[in-house]
């Protein structure tokens, strides 16, 4: 298994209130971009990667479908705060799905990018390791 750094965060600009506060469709906007960040990190690290291959296995898992996947993983494993942040992503007034997304499946993949944006600016990055880490298990068997 490769070495992981998490020595420091990637955070130039602190948000202007706390995440407790942000509004779960902000989380997810931020929250979108740390999951695909950490979906491609993933996928560079395994050997043998062809830039097609990286794009068609990343797109998989930042799908609407792939999140809704992850985050069924990851909910066994939810602590009571995590949940609430997913229920309050979940319940949030996002706009309309992409035309290749199911209603259902976008309001479960905001929940996750709302959970993956809070714990982000909470600096919990161990913690969003760990629920990395039950999102890829398996994957290198793939």
């Amino acid at each position: 298994m490769s070495e992981h750094i998490h020595t420091n965060m990637l955070l130039f600009h602190p948000p202007s209130k706390k995440a407790q506060l942000m509004n779960p469709v902000i989380l997810a906007y931020i929250g979108d971009a740390v999951f695909e960040l950490l979906v491609r990190q993933y996928f560079i690290s395994l050997p043998n990667q062809k830039s097609h291959h990286l794009h068609r296995e990343a797109t998989k898992m930042v799908s609407a479908k792939g999140q809704k996947r992850t985050l069924d993983r990851w909910q066994p494993h939810l602590t009571e705060e995590e949940a609430d942040i997913v229920r309050r992503g979940r319940n949030s007034k996002s706009g309309a799905p992409p035309k290749n997304a199911d209603l259902a499946d976008y309001r479960l993949a905001t929940a996750l990018e709302s959970l993956v944006g809070y714990l982000y600016y909470e600096g919990r990055i161990n913690r969003l390791n760990e629920l990395f880490a039950i999102a890829i298990e398996g994957q290198e068997k793939k």
